[in-house]
Order: C-alpha cells, then structure tokens, then sequence
C-alpha cells in the first residue's frame, strides 16, 4: 500500500476501543487499548487516531495495543480524564487510495470543548460546544470539524460556542452516544482554515 506524505486521517470512526490499562508512573504515559478489529492490521510504530489524537503504536498483542502520550498531548486533550473501562474512538491512518469519507484531519487536537446542551431534532443531535475566542475565526457554518476524531458538520456558530448535528449512525457507532452536559471533546480545527489565516495575517503584518 502506498501511504500519503505525513499521517493524515479522515474523521471516519472505524470502530470503538476500551481503555484496559493506564500507566502514569513516568511523565510519559502508556495507554493499553483493546480492538481486535485495529490490531489484526497492526504494526509497531503505525499511527491510530485515538479520539482524534494521532499516536504511535509502541506495542502490540492478540487483542490489545499500546500507544505513549506524552505531556503536551496530555494538556490539550481529554485523555488526563480517562480511565480504565472508558470507551475511544479510533481510525487508522489513511492510504492514497483510501476514499475520504470525512475531511483530512491530522490528529492535531486544539483544544478541549465542553458539551454545553444536547438537543433532539427527529433522530438527529443537536449538540452545542463551548468555543475559546482564539478558535473562532476558523469556526464557519456548513465548515469542517474534528470532534474526538469524528468530521462533523458546523450548522450554527455563536458568540462563544457553536453547534453540529450527529446523524443517527454517528451516534450508533462511535462515543458520541456516551455524550452528556459537561463532556469534555477534543476538537481539531480544519487545517485549511488555520493555513488561510496565517497567511491573511502574515500578509497584514508585512504590509504595515
């Protein structure tokens, strides 16, 4: 199989993976995750998204898989909450010939947001998240985002949060059905967005 330059994702959950083991005894700390369906394609040193943080398979058995998260994955994501039993996302990183169900995402969390309400439309969620003012610029409606790893929608931005909605499927598949009021969800920013105003704000500053 021919691999894309760099480990890319496409926020399409392949399947849910149970914590069975949590390591904090060094500042680097070693995550044990149970999914025979991920490691019978397996190899030491391969990418998973793990709730949308893209991490490194240090090790590998029958049924489980190890990854290492160190401290600045620690602070901006959810994982310092986790524990053993706890259920995560998880995706393979995608090859060149894979069909982009989602949108690239890199596995680059940005920041931690907290599920501030959970509406019911028909089948679908409504689901509203806090959103830092530094995210806000690359936060669009109809836009791209990355929540645990999943690419969902952006129908409604706020002063301060925005809203997606989860099909019926989303929910039945991934950890999305485990969502509460206070949830805490790594978010990923669409990586367009944040390059398109780098450049816009680069630009501005050069011309002053």
């Amino acid at each position: 199989m021919v691999f894309l330059g760099g480990i890319m994702f496409s926020g399409i959950v392949e399947c849910i993976g149970k914590i069975i083991a949590i390591d904090q005894a060094t500042p680097i700390w070693r995550f044990s995750i149970e999914s025979i369906p991920i490691v019978a394609d397996l190899k030491i040193g391969d990418s998973v998204a793990i709730n949308g943080v893209c991490l490194t398979v240090i090790d590998f058995h029958s049924s489980y898989f190890k990854v290492e998260v160190v401290p600045e994955t620690q602070r901006c994501t959810n994982f310092f909450k986790f524990q053993v039993g706890d259920e995560v996302n998880l995706e393979r990183s995608i090859t060149a010939n894979s069909r982009i169900g989602g949108h690239f995402m890199q596995g680059h969390v940005d920041t931690v947001c907290e599920v501030l309400a959970i509406k019911l439309e028909d089948s679908a969620w409504l689901l509203t998240l806090s959103l830092p003012k530094s995210l806000k610029p690359y936060v669009i409606n109809k836009g791209f985002i990355g929540l645990d790893g999943m690419s969902i929608t952006i129908i409604k931005v706020g002063e301060d949060n925005f809203t997606a909605t989860l099909i019926p499927h989303t929910q039945a598949v991934t950890i999305a059905k485990t969502y509460k009021i206070g949830s805490l969800i790594n978010v990923e920013i669409d990586m367009l967005g944040k390059y398109i105003v780098n450049y816009l704000e680069t630009t501005h500053a050069q011309s002053i």
